[in-house]
Formats: C-alpha cells, sequence, structure tokens
C-alpha cells in the first residue's frame, strides 16, 4: 500500500502545493486564472493533440472499452438524478446537476497523471480514446436532460444549439478535433511544430495540477453533507465498481484497457461539473464541495483500485 500511496500521492502534494501557495497569499487569485487559462486553453490541448494525432484509432476506439466506462456514466447520471430526487427531495433541475456532477469525472487532470505515474506513459492510450469522447458524451446526456427538464419539451434547434456550444466551442475539444483530423487525413506534422508541441506538452499536468490545487481554495465545504456524499459514493466507488464489473465479465476488456478504465472511472468531479452548475445556476454549492471533497478523497479510491487492478 506504500508503494501505491507513492505512485498517487506525488500526483495530489502537487494540487496541495497550489491550495496552500493560494490559501497562504504566495500565489495571486488571479494569477490561478492565469495559469489554468495557459494549462486548460493551450498546454492540455496540445497535449490531447499530439496523443489523438499519433494514436492507433483503429486499434485503441474499442466500443468495449468506451461501452465499460460509459455504460457507468449514465448510470451514476440516473442514480444521482433519482437520490437527489426522490432521496433528498430536491427539485429536478438540481437533480440533474448533482446527477451530472457525479458523472464528469476527472479525466484529464487527476486521471492521466496517475495513470502514467503507475504504468508509464505507454499506458495512455486507452485513457485519451476515453477522453476524446468525454465532454461531448457528458455534455449531451446533461444538457438534453436539463433542457427537457427546464423547458416541459425543449426546442430540437435550441437542444442542438446548446449542446454544440458547450462540448464543441472549448479549447480541449477544439485540440481533441484537430487529432482527429491530422489522424484521418495523414498530415505530417513540421518537425520544428512537433519540438513545440513537446515542450508543451511536458508543461501541460504539472502546471494544471497546481493550478487546479489553486481553484480548489475557492470551493470552500459548505452545508449539504448527505448529498455530497452521495456523490462522492458514487462517483469513486459505484463508477469504476460497474466499469470494472462490465470490464472483467461482458466486455472482457485487456489488462491494459481494464485499468485505464477503472482508474479514469474512480476520479473525482472535475471542475468542468461545477461549471456545468453554475452554467444553469442550480446546486452550485453542492458541485463545488463534491470537487473539492471528491479530489481528497482519490487519493483513498485511486489507491484502492490501483491495488485490486491487475
Amino acid at each position: 500500500m506504500a508503494e501505491l500511496l507513492g505512485v498517487v500521492l506525488p500526483v495530489f502534494l502537487v494540487v496541495g502545493a497550489g491550495y496552500l501557495a493560494v490559501w497562504r497569499g504566495l500565489f495571486a487569485d488571479t494569477a490561478v486564472n492565469g495559469l489554468m487559462v495557459f494549462a486548460t486553453k493551450f498546454a492540455i490541448p496540445c497535449l490531447l493533440f499530439t496523443a489523438i494525432a499519433t494514436l492507433d484509432l483503429g486499434q485503441e476506439f474499442d466500443l468495449r472499452l468506451l461501452a465499460s466506462f460509459y455504460t457507468g456514466s449514465a448510470s451514476v447520471f440516473a442514480l444521482g438524478i433519482l437520490g437527489a430526487r426522490f432521496i433528498f427531495g430536491r427539485p429536478m433541475a438540481d437533480s440533474v446537476a448533482i446527477g451530472f456532477v457525479a458523472m464528469f469525472a476527472n479525466n484529464v487532470l487527476l486521471a492521466l497523471p496517475i495513470m502514467e505515474r503507475a504504468y508509464g506513459a505507454d499506458a495512455l492510450a486507452p485513457n485519451f480514446a476515453i477522453i476524446a469522447v468525454h465532454a461531448p458524451f457528458c455534455y449531451l446526456l446533461g444538457i438534453i436532460t436539463m433542457e427537457i427538464v427546464r423547458a416541459g419539451s425543449a426546442r430540437p434547434l435550441q437542444l442542438m444549439r446548446s449542446v454544440f456550444t458547450a462540448a464543441f466551442t472549448n479549447a480541449i475539444m477544439i485540440g481533441i478535433m484537430l487529432g482527429f483530423v491530422v489522424n484521418l487525413t495523414g498530415l505530417p506534422i513540421p518537425g520544428v511544430v512537433d519540438e513545440a508541441l513537446g515542450l508543451m506538452v511536458r508543461a501541460a499536468l504539472p502546471a494544471a495540477l497546481f493550478g487546479l490545487g489553486g481553484v480548489l481554495y475557492r470551493y470552500k465545504p459548505e452545508g449539504d453533507a448527505f448529498v455530497i456524499a452521495m456523490i462522492c459514493t458514487l462517483a469513486l466507488l459505484v463508477h469504476p465498481v460497474i466499469t470494472y464489473t462490465l470490464g472483467t465479465n461482458a466486455t472482457a476488456l485487456s489488462q491494459g484497457q481494464l485499468r485505464s478504465a477503472v482508474i479514469a472511472s474512480a476520479m473525482a468531479p472535475g471542475v468542468n461539473a461545477y461549471l456545468f452548475a453554475d452554467m444553469y445556476g442550480v446546486a452550485r454549492r453542492v458541485a463545488a464541495s463534491s470537487v473539492l471533497i471528491g479530489t481528497g478523497l482519490t487519493v483513498i479510491s485511486a489507491s484502492l483500485w490501483l491495488l485490486v487492478l491487475p
């Protein structure tokens, strides 16, 4: 177990360093904003562009892998809505946001560095396949459900516009889509461009982790303890259990695919989960607290799943 913590803890020490730096006034809040803009709008899109551009799509885009992970995602989304509505009596709009928080695992900022430290950079290909459809899947499901709940019967054009805006105009999705263009067309990447991308890629995860710590400092845990506990249970336990069960039985994933799918599904809710709640003006406090508390608990959940996985 000590060895596993040695894999996981360095990732969270960088997050903790960012949290501590902002808390003690050593790193300004405005600087956190700038760092996260660099990480999420420039460095990480470069990382995902490079990964998708060189990915063996025929081998890595395995429907069994995606089915194992996203069946778990859809399941915890539905369970989160039902739990929030019928156990805690939350309004339907709040319930949809709570389900979205449980579903939107932090695959980029947490799963990638943990997988890389545990199994090496060569083990990340299945993670990139999952990430490539993560935002479109989650936003499509979340926005359509929310718009139907809010409007009773949402207009198709309005739904399509909302989904497109949320899922396909952010920098991460642009990086992924450009990676697909290069991969599918076989366009060569000039050597100097590839070197420049390499510099950005090496900065991506450390900058993002430190910035994530600074962002988490803003999210003070307040109230709604039982709802937050439900979200963390769904995100950190139920989702990976579903993925592991499917991956070892129904879909018979390879060892590498199983590792990637389970670790990705065992991550805390990402900051995008809070942004979804903020976009609709519902369940903001629950979403923010779940991101903060879930990120801390991921130290334990990730270590335990690394112990279980072959």
